[in-house]
């Protein structure tokens, strides 16, 4: 089971962090990959729990010296990754890692270790409920907003390349869903 990831996606506000804080409460097997970003916290986000938040000149001396599994540059100037050592940290402790990532490093990471990897896509039912959403959060600018909703219609072109699709319409049906995707492959 140490060898095994599963690999959350997809657009922002569709509710995979939600869904992904869930299965890590009640499912003890699981670690969360931790991933970098050279963004600024935003709310209560705090270094080393929702992300390691580095420098862009500590980011990029890490992507020179190839200690990213996999990383890209999200939003202009805007960069995200997975570090190696996270990936040994977890399978050392004996866990399955899960990762919360852009659809890009998803289907990288699901390259890269193939049946070994289960990669799951969440949506949201419509760009519209997705809009919603990320409005309600208040976190984040017009400007940002816009470029969230620009992006997600992108990233919903990406979700055939993912094992599973959830629906997030009801976030008590998602995470009942994600359970049991999840508890069937770390049992396989």
């Amino acid at each position: 089971m140490a060898n095994r990831l599963i690999i959350f996606s997809a657009p922002s506000g569709s509710g995979k962090t939600t869904i992904v804080r869930t299965l890590m409460q009640q499912i003890p097997d699981l670690a969360f990959s931790i991933s970098a970003t050279n963004r600024k916290p935003r709310g209560l986000e705090k270094d080393g729990v929702d992300y390691y938040f580095l420098d862009s000149d500590t980011f990029r001396e890490k992507i020179n010296k190839g200690e990213f599994l996999e990383w890209e540059e999200v939003y202009e100037g805007t960069y995200y990754g997975t570090l190696k050592s996270e990936v040994q940290r977890i399978s050392a402790a004996g866990k399955t890692a899960v990762f919360d990532v852009d659809v890009v490093g998803a289907t990288n990471i699901k390259k890269q270790y193939g049946d070994d990897a289960l990669a799951i896509f969440v949506k949201a039912p419509t760009l519209e409920v997705l809009e919603e959403r990320l409005r309600k959060r208040n976190t984040d600018s017009e400007e940002t907003i816009n470029k969230r909703l620009d992006k997600a219609e992108k990233e919903l072109g990406y979700a055939r390349f993912f094992d599973k699709i959830i629906i997030n319409d009801n976030l008590d049906i998602a995470m009942k869903e994600a359970l049991q995707i999840v508890r069937q492959f770390i049992t396989q």
